[in-house]
């Protein structure tokens, strides 16, 4: 039989030094100082960049809420006109109306701009059309011509009756017709007396009407 006294010979079970548990937590202290100084430049990049965008992006918003140029709801992008239909004459002389709108430009807003102009009649039953007053050929500005009773652009000669058709060959089409209303503050319907026009600019020299 062995001897159960014998001393153990086996060798000892090793531990860290001293050096190595100091290396380790060190290690530890270096990720964890990394981890925080990377969150801490994200936070102080991201958060600038965020009001700035925010910054930039609010007067894109604030257009967007806004309901267009002047109406909302059912009016969105109609523009209210200085005129009514009791400021049109019952005999369907035409009247020209300079739109104004208001702009956005970037951070300004600005009211009352104007953007361009139309011709308004009232027809015999009380509803009021409208034109573009640039003419479909050139782009010049249409007149109201009192002698005949009619539309013509002194630039080349286009001529047009009150209905917008035109009456000689040198404009590619009829004057341009833009969708008007008519409303009661704000709201529409037929017996209002306030006139909104949605106004549109359109390609010259063209049959097709191509908005711009």
């Amino acid at each position: 039989m062995g001897d159960t006294n014998s001393p153990d010979t086996s060798a000892p079970a090793e531990t860290p030094s001293d050096a190595e548990l100091s290396s380790g937590s060190e290690s530890r202290r270096n990720a964890l100082v990394s981890v925080l100084t990377g969150f801490l430049s994200f936070v102080i990049v991201a958060i600038p960049s965020f009001l700035a965008g925010a910054f930039y992006l609010d007067p894109i918003l604030r257009r967007k809420k806004s309901g267009g140029a002047a109406g909302g709801g059912a009016l969105d992008g109609f523009i209210k006109l200085d005129a009514t239909t009791d400021s049109l004459p019952d005999d369907g002389t035409p009247v020209a109306v300079t739109v104004k709108s208001t702009l956005d430009d970037a951070w300004n807003r600005f009211k009352d701009v104007p953007v361009g102009s139309v011709w308004l009649r009232k027809q015999p039953d009380g509803s009021v059309i409208a034109f573009n007053s640039i003419c479909p050929h050139l782009g010049c500005s249409v007149n109201y011509r009192r002698s005949d009773d009619d539309f013509f652009c002194p630039c080349h000669t286009s001529s047009f009756d009150l209905d917008g058709t035109k009456t000689n060959e040198v404009p590619p089409r009829n004057m341009d017709e833009l969708e008007i209303i008519t409303a009661t503050d704000g709201e529409p319907g037929k017996d209002g007396k306030e006139l909104w026009l949605k106004f549109q600019n359109f390609r010259g020299a063209t049959e097709q009407k191509i908005p711009v």
